[in-house]
């Protein structure tokens, strides 16, 4: 079945012919006929099963050639965190102009003026997550009431990081017998509540579940001696491949770093503490493989989709099965291969037999020292170079706020964001000399914009000059 067939515009076919895009996942052959019509949708699959593309070339089509109105966009797709707004946003982002849209993305971390003022312009679709949606719908800097088509994606993360309220607060906004389309990895009792409250007789389709997919993959605990750990861990960061280390504590993730640094192994950390720019900056250099070693949080990785990450490593046990099974689908995406990795001691070792017994995953067990080779055997590891990599860190990775005086929210609304932030949602802002927010616009063959409308969130004035940094700086203080 082609996307043709599907009844994706002809368009939106030649742009994903064009990027090596020719036959659709299974997700997306059994959810665009129902969501090109209209109906709505609970769709069901693991990550990196082709969720954005199936939502997103629905409403694209759907859309096509609309104009929004200032402040009151067409579409909205609501998301966790503001890593995975940021990436769904690249993928329509890119693909909506071809259709005469536009995107923006709205989340925390992120400038609150840029976006604004993107609003204020006419934007059709906003990738937003709850927090600082919210902000904007205080302010009435976005009016949901032209909403038709709303997309929930990964709403079972959604409803562990608590957002729900705010989910339900923003559909209660949006039109009433607009389409709504909700993805999920699972279905407890908190989603289910959403799906039987704003779902009208909505199509399932269900791409195996995180479960089956995780089952898939090659576990293995490791069992090693406590004053093993380090040497064991710099020898498999060392490894050929993408890896990705999971830790507890944002503290860890910054120590686990600094050793591998120290061992000489090209690494970064991505967790709540860094600022937007090194956290966009960090993953962009994992994803195009100037890092393939990445030491992450659990609610940090929640936006981490990259392909080709061929080793997920609990360095720190997951706090349960849920935390596992989202950890282990950082690798084989897409129906790739994947090895998923726990290092434990022998007093650690019933703990994480109750976590991976709920999780419905078997590993295999093996006792391990650095440099033997059954180490080597299961996940490639090897001596790392010894040679201490320097990192400087400038003063624009600092955490500054991002409200300019006149456009903060209210002292109940900054409480509120403060809560997010526990959560997950970072709402400060990105240093002033990196982009500060996406919306996309036509672009040409060489990737560069158009004569067209100039791209929504740049760093330049009315007649195309830098604004002046210092300005920038003396407004977010």
């Amino acid at each position: 079945m082609s996307f043709q067939n599907l009844g994706v515009s002809a368009a939106l076919v030649r742009t994903l012919t064009q990027n090596g895009i020719t036959a659709p996942f299974p997700i997306q052959s059994a959810s665009l006929p129902d969501a090109i019509s209209g109906r709505d949708i609970l769709g069901r699959g693991q990550t990196g099963s082709g969720k954005t593309l199936a939502f997103g070339l629905a409403l694209l089509t759907r859309l096509a050639d609309r104009k929004a109105l200032a402040n009151k966009p067409l579409a909205l797709i609501l998301s966790p965190t503001r890593e995975l707004a940021m990436q769904i946003t690249d993928v329509i982002g890119d693909l909506a102009p071809v259709v005469g849209l536009n995107a923006q993305v709205v989340a925390g971390g992120l400038s609150y003026h840029k976006q604004q003022q993107a609003l204020r312009r006419g934007v059709a679709i906003v990738v937003a997550t709850p927090g600082r949606l919210m902000d904007l719908m205080e302010r009435k800097d976005v009016i949901l009431s032209d909403v038709e088509i709303t997309v929930l994606d990964e709403a079972d993360q959604m409803a562990d990081m608590g957002f729900l309220p705010s989910v339900r607060e923003i559909l209660n906004k949006t039109k009433a017998d607009g389409q709504r389309m909700l993805f999920s990895a699972t279905l407890d009792r908190d989603v289910d509540s959403l799906v039987k409250k704003y779902l009208k007789d909505p199509a399932t389709h269900s791409v195996q579940n995180e479960t089956a997919s995780v089952t898939k993959m090659s576990h293995h605990v490791l069992v090693h001696e406590a004053n093993h750990k380090d040497e064991i861990t710099s020898q498999i960061a060392a490894r050929d491949g993408r890896t990705i280390f999971f830790v507890r504590t944002k503290r860890g993730a910054d120590k686990l770093t600094e050793k591998l640094l120290r061992a000489g192994v090209k690494v970064g950390a991505l967790h709540g503490g860094k600022t937007q720019a090194v956290r966009t900056r960090t993953l962009e250099h994992f994803k195009n493989g100037k890092t393939l070693a990445l030491v992450a949080t659990d609610v940090a990785a929640r936006g981490i989709h990259v392909d080709d990450v061929s080793l997920v490593v609990h360095v720190d046990a997951p706090a349960d099965h849920k935390d596992y099974l989202h950890r282990a689908g950082r690798t084989a995406r897409a129906g790739e291969k994947g090895t998923v990795v726990s290092l434990v001691t022998m007093s650690q070792r019933g703990e994480l037999k109750r976590i991976t017994e709920k999780a419905g995953i078997r590993p295999t067990t093996t006792s391990v020292l650095p440099g033997d080779s059954e180490l080597i055997k299961i996940t490639g590891s090897r001596q790392p170079s010894g040679v201490p990599i320097v990192t400087t860190v400038t003063k624009s990775d600092s955490v500054q706020p991002n409200f300019p005086r006149r456009n903060r929210p209210s002292k109940a609304r900054r409480t509120s964001n403060a809560r997010s932030e526990s959560r997950g949602e970072n709402t400060r802002s990105e240093s002033p000399r990196s982009s500060s927010s996406r919306s996309t616009t036509p672009r040409s063959e060489g990737g560069r914009s158009n004569s067209g409308p100039r791209k929504y969130g740049t760093d330049r004035g009315a007649a195309g000059k830098p604004k002046s940094r210092t300005g920038e700086r003396r407004r977010a203080r």
